[in-house]
């Protein structure tokens, strides 16, 4: 170790021990990735309290709805009128509806909750596979009750998810729990920041976006390639975070964080300077473009659909539904969710 990697070492307060990596060239921004501004007339629906409505469900009335950093779960009517339902005491990501009309939240603070609407808040997994759940995030529930969801990372909270972004050791995984019985299992380790789930609509596999590395995983569920995974989508033009299981089109709407931040990349191969990165004061942090993007792919995991906004769009976009005609986002720091109509 040279002489300035040993002083970065010393002086670091975060505890981020970064590998090396190379990040893939992205993409150009052409064709169906070329900017447009679909989503810049996104209609707002402001959270009565509290920020970050990181993700978004569609109930089976039509209804949306979302959970924001004050712990309180949040129904939207048709009107945009919002209704409390619950206070996880913690910190709501990942939202899915369940057959029954109840909720299933991912809390990065709590772990992996059920939810009704009397308020009532069940915890039905705060380890899985034999560890902790770190920084439980998003889900997928399959037709038999069968709960899919992420432990972004084994080092660092939520909180602190740029420290695992910076160090790149893909600690995440991607679990599967069965409420009737409570028990867990492994499906994916290694992931570099597990973030969002998705299933195919014949439940033969399930996706899992991987933040840390641009990409989207696949895990087979059945056949002769059960448990195996692969890269599903690799080289993405901008951050993946959560995502939907396939719509009745065959798609997988993808919400993206931001654009590729240029200087992350340039920086990856080199340990000492992420050191560095991941101990400069908030003031001083790089920042990424505040402008919303959202993807869409089809079942072979090719982009057939980019909507952006400009810059002072809504965003970061964190999360993406679709229902009726509509597409409905949420985002991990904006006081509002949204919604667009889906172009045809």
């Amino acid at each position: 170790m040279n002489i300035f990697g040993s002083l970065a070492r010393k002086l670091d307060r975060t505890g981020v021990d970064p590998a090396a990596w190379h990040a893939p060239t992205a993409p150009p921004l052409t064709g169906v990735l070329a900017p447009n501004g679909a989503l810049d007339e996104a209609h707002r629906w402001a959270l009565p309290s509290g920020e970050g409505p990181e993700d978004v469900a569609v109930d089976h009335d039509g209804r949306v709805i979302t959970g924001g950093n004050d712990g309180r779960i949040w129904r939207f009517d048709h009107q945009g009128r919002a209704t409390k339902l619950a206070d996880t005491g913690g910190r709501p990501l990942g939202v899915e509806v369940l057959d029954d009309g109840r909720f299933l939240v991912c809390d990065a603070e709590r772990g992996v909750l059920r939810v009704d609407e009397t308020g009532r808040v069940d915890v039905l997994a705060e380890s899985a596979a034999g560890h902790p759940v770190v920084a439980c995030n998003n889900s997928a529930v399959g037709r038999d009750g069968v709960v899919y969801f992420t432990d972004s990372s084994a080092r660092f909270t939520i909180a602190d998810h740029r420290y695992d972004l910076l160090e790149h050791q893909g600690t995440g995984r991607l679990l599967r729990l069965d409420p009737r019985t409570g028990e867990t299992d492994l499906l994916a380790e290694g992931l570099q920041f597990a973030n969002g789930v998705g299933l195919a609509s014949d439940e033969s596999f399930v996706l899992v976006a991987e933040t840390g590395s641009y990409q989207i995983s696949r895990v087979d569920l059945t056949g002769p390639s059960q448990g195996h995974r692969s890269v599903w989508a690799g080289n993405l033009p901008g951050i993946p975070d959560n995502m939907t299981s396939q719509t009745p089109d065959g798609l997988f709407w993808v919400a993206l964080y931001s654009p590729r931040m240029r200087l992350l990349d340039m920086i990856a191969p080199y340990p000492t300077l992420r050191i560095v990165a991941a101990n400069l004061p908030d003031a001083v942090q790089p920042e990424p473009e505040h402008a919303g993007w959202v993807i869409a792919l089809d079942a072979n995991g090719e982009i057939v659909h980019s909507l952006r906004g400009g810059k002072g769009s809504y965003s970061p976009v964190t999360g993406v539904r679709e229902h009726d005609g509509w597409l409905y986002l949420g985002s991990l720091t904006a006081d509002s969710i949204a919604r667009v109509p889906i172009p045809r």
